[in-house]
């Protein structure tokens, strides 16, 4: 039996679940998963599941419980994007 992932403590969704939805077509369904993994996630487990493209493609749809945690990954965003001087 598959283990269950940890920041999906509430449902019961594998590993291989959670890359499912994000790999598929229901975006309703990706938001919901990036926006789990952005909040709950350990900062390693986040780049296993999501690129700062799949973010930043997803960034404004993107629910999180503290409108906080939205403004600084927007500002990471910013930051990252910007050239090296």
């Amino acid at each position: 039996m598959a283990e269950h992932v940890y920041f999906f403590w509430d449902y019961a969704h594998t590993d291989e679940e959670i890359r499912k939805i994000l790999q598929g077509d229901n975006e309703v369904e990706k938001v919901w998963v990036i926006s789990r993994i952005l909040q709950v996630a350990r900062w390693e487990d986040i780049w296993k599941y999501v690129t700062l493209s799949d973010i930043r493609q997803h960034l404004d749809r993107l629910q999180f419980r503290n409108p906080h945690l939205h403004e600084l990954w927007r500002h990471a965003l910013t930051i990252w994007s910007q050239p090296d001087e």
